[in-house]
């Protein structure tokens, strides 16, 4: 039995789940240390991912007119790709060397994406932006290593408080990002021209310029505070270790099998609930820009108030989340969510007898009023094309989503993902149990960067094709089987310990 079995999960979002009797030891205090740079580490990686998302669209379309809906799919998953192909890569590399080496190298590699997204305006070519989404997306690897570090770092006792805390500081990632967006688009689509290093600064530059500098902040904050522990189920060896390698003779349990089944459970069942995400963030600004005609100013701005209210509401579902846990276990928290997330697809179906605006469609083809509309965006934004394109011929048929329809939800997912979510990757962690966990991380992440990047290519397509309609009803048949596979593989989502008798479930 370890001395800190009488701590629960509900520490605040950056306690060490400690008594303030005085007999805490040094080593202690530096694990929690530790795992609150990596806290902090999601932190930013999360304000790094959302506070460009928002403006993509109109950046995509400032720099090159001929990008569509399509090619934004192909945009956001870039992202998710890049992470793809670097979670197994870095979680790896995480399992036979210090966690620092990955971490700053993957960082570092997020922080010149994000300077190469900056410089995008100059290429003028929409395919440098996928590219440097695709590289942001490598960068942002590293949260398999996190992960894998704060399972390894916990007791079984202590994991599901840390997993939320984890959340809640992506959460706050989530709001701080798209915040921080909506105030820098009062820079403006013109901005300033910084001529000494060729850079313009505007609504859509500036982010990711910022992003950048909290990248170089991480790398400070990793190189000088992060020190490498591992701990079993129970909380015992509980040091500091200089290769995660060295110290597995250490566990006896690591001879025992971890459970593949349920292993291929949790993948599936955290793709199908990023995949979700994914479709929801992709299609928050096109689908406002076209329900409710949205100039892209104010489509950015929006959608970010909007975003940064989410996150808000994540931070106490994750509170919520680390009480009913605890109470009645992690399963019956993870299905309850999906069926919130249903309800919040499933009252985006467009009903009634009224229809979008059309954008006017001749527009486009007059080039001399075009080239009037670029000449005077800044002083008259009215010429700027709102409604929804006339390419899009479901427009003409398909009834229009209210605003009431979209706000109610974006609640209902906005309690939905974030409890499906740490519950997902909390059961994972306990399934894996004391093994070294980069690489199977790494595949859950991969897993969830998968689905990131088939989300956004999915809802492009069918949504530009045949409309919101068959988009969100064939995402509500998705739920609806990841609950149903669920609730048929219950009794094996269980952590490694209890699956082996050693912990009372």
């Amino acid at each position: 039995m370890s001395q800190y079995d009488d701590y629960d999960d509900a520490t605040p979002l950056l306690g060490d789940n400690i008594s303030s009797d005085g007999s805490q030891d040094e080593d202690y205090k530096s694990r929690w240390r530790s795992i609150r740079v990596m806290y902090f580490t999601m932190f930013l990686s999360s304000v790094g991912f959302t506070i460009v998302i928002t403006s993509l669209w109109p950046y995509l379309q400032r720099i090159d007119d001929s990008a569509n809906a399509t090619f934004l799919g192909w945009v956001v998953a870039a992202y998710s790709l890049g992470q793809m192909v670097a979670s197994p890569i870095f979680g790896l590399w995480s399992n036979y060397r210090p966690r620092r080496e990955p971490l700053v190298c993957s960082i570092f590699i997020n922080l010149s994406a994000n300077i190469y997204y900056a410089y995008l305006s100059i290429t003028k070519d929409k395919f440098h932006m996928l590219m440097s989404r695709a590289l942001v997306g490598f960068g942002a690897g590293n949260v398999a290593v996190v992960r894998s570090y704060v399972a390894g770092a916990t007791s079984l006792k202590e994991r599901t408080g840390a997993m939320a805390n984890m959340s809640a500081c992506q959460a706050l990632g989530f709001i701080l990002g798209p915040a921080l967006q909506a105030c820098l688009s009062f820079i403006g689509e013109q901005g300033v021209t910084l001529k000494g290093i060729d850079l313009q600064l505007n609504m859509y530059t500036a982010p990711a310029i910022l992003a950048a500098a909290f990248g170089l902040i991480n790398i400070l904050l990793v190189v000088l505070l992060l020190r490498e522990y591992r701990i079993d189920d129970d909380g015992r060896h509980v040091r500091a270790i200089n290769y995660i390698s060295e110290d597995r003779e250490d566990i006896s349990d690591e001879d025992e099998p971890i459970d593949q089944v349920a292993v291929l459970t949790s993948n599936i069942l955290f793709f199908i609930i990023m995949f979700i995400f994914a479709v929801f963030e992709t299609i928050a600004t096109p689908l406002s820009m076209d329900m409710f005609a949205w100039t892209r100013k104010e489509a950015v701005l929006y959608n970010g108030i909007i975003i940064c209210c989410i996150g808000f509401e994540s931070i106490l579902v994750f509170i919520v989340v680390k009480v009913a846990s605890q109470r009645v276990g992690d399963r019956p928290v993870l299905l309850v969510g999906l069926a919130i997330i249903f309800c919040g697809f499933f009252i985006l179906l467009p009903w009634g007898n009224h229809y979008p605006k059309i954008q006017w469609a001749d527009l486009k083809n007059n080039s001399l009023l075009s080239r009037m509309t670029e000449a005077t965006t800044a002083s008259n934004s009215s010429l700027e094309p709102t409604g929804c394109p006339y390419e899009q011929t479901w427009c003409q048929y398909t009834p229009a989503i209210h605003l009431a329809q979209y706000i109610s939800s974006d609640v209902l997912i906005g309690v939905g993902y974030p409890a499906c979510n740490v519950m997902s990757y909390t059961l994972y962690s306990k399934i894996l149990g004391p093994k070294p966990q980069g690489v199977y991380m790494g595949f859950l992440t991969a897993s969830g960067s998968g689905a990131r990047t088939l989300g956004p290519v999915f809802v492009s397509q069918v949504y530009t094709l045949l409309g919101p309609r068959w988009a969100f009803s064939l995402i509500c048949g998705m739920v609806l089987g990841s609950m149903v596979l669920l609730s048929s593989l219950y009794h094996r989502l269980i952590a490694f310990s209890v699956r082996h008798g050693r912990t009372a479930q």
